[in-house]
């Protein structure tokens, strides 16, 4: 089965060997997508909510490259820096994904690529 590729151009694709999202038959996986901003700094430093839906449009770019949109979401896994901003990370998923929730999970890890990296998510799709 053909696999077919998306870049974003991050630094770390190359250095580590990942490509933004991929799309296999009707499935498509959105890596780990952090708050980067265009210019490569961290998108909204301190700001949990404005860095969630950062991550969220990135995400949703990504799978519009590869025929697929939030609409074919069907699961995606948040990982967050402080587990009492849950609320914020929430609130932007729940405003991308109202109506048609995925399944998910939302965990605490100890720290993200950059220190000032508070939430990054990943998404699973499924195109009919």
């Amino acid at each position: 089965m053909p696999v077919e590729r998306v870049f974003s151009g991050a630094p770390w694709e190359e250095e580590v060997g990942y490509c933004r999202a991929l799309r296999t038959g009707n499935r498509v996986f959105v890596t780990g997508t952090a708050p980067v901003a265009d210019d490569g700094s961290v998108h909204a430093p301190g700001d949990a909510y404005s860095q969630a839906c950062r991550c969220l449009d990135i995400i949703e770019d990504a799978l519009g490259h590869l025929g697929a949109g939030l609409d074919h979401v069907v699961r995606t896994r948040i990982y967050v820096t402080d587990i009492d901003r849950w609320r914020d990370v929430g609130r932007a998923h729940g405003e991308r994904f109202r109506g048609r929730p995925p399944a998910t999970t939302l965990v605490e890890v100890s720290r993200l690529i950059d220190p000032d990296m508070l939430v990054e998510i990943e998404a699973d799709a499924v195109v009919e």
